[in-house]
Order: structure tokens, then C-alpha cells, then sequence
């Protein structure tokens, strides 16, 4: 994340309330949720991908401020290194591929 965004995560989470935030994880989760089942059903019209678009972004945007609230930015960061690579290697690719 940028400097900028990461200044306007922390004063969400100083002006909400982690709590809050949290909660609104589970919301903008639920509605990530929501429009991938409706395209799975095949219920897609010209606003499906762009409602994708957006809770994706949505979703994003809140795991990020959990990353700052629970001080887990270099843990996230490490753990995401890990699952690629272990992904990476079910896929076959090389270890050493850029």
C-alpha cells in the first residue's frame, strides 16, 4: 500500500474504531460473496463484473486496515511470500523462476 493510503487506513481505524472496521470486514466479505455466487447462478448483466470490481477492491481495502490494526504487515507479507511459493512449486514451476 501506498503512504497515502496507509495514512487514510490509520485514521479510519482512529476515527471508527477497530472494532467497527472489523465488522466491516465481514460485511464487505459478504458482499464480495454475494455477487460471485450471483455469477456462478449465471446472473450476469452489464454491472456483474464491475460490482466484482468493486467489493474486490472493498474487501481489499479492509484487509489492509486489519493488517495496520493488528500490527501483522510483515507477518501478512511473509505468509503471502510462503503460499506463493508453495503454490508456485504445485504448479511446477521452477524455485528459482523470476
Amino acid at each position: 500500500m501506498t503512504d497515502m493510503e496507509r495514512k487514510t487506513f490509520c485514521e479510519a481505524l482512529r476515527c471508527y474504531g477497530g472494532q467497527a472496521q472489523i465488522t466491516m470486514v465481514f460485511e464487505e466479505m459478504a458482499e464480495l460473496q454475494n455477487v460471485l455466487c450471483k455469477f456462478l447462478r449465471g446472473r450476469i448483466d452489464g454491472d456483474t463484473l464491475a460490482n466484482i470490481a468493486e467489493e474486490i477492491a472493498d474487501v481489499g481495502i479492509m484487509l489492509d486496515q486489519m493488517e495496520i490494526e493488528f500490527k501483522v504487515e510483515d507477518a501478512v507479507a511473509e505468509q503471502r511470500a510462503v503460499k506463493i511459493r508453495r503454490l508456485r512449486s504445485r504448479l511446477g514451476y521452477p524455485e528459482k523462476e523470476g
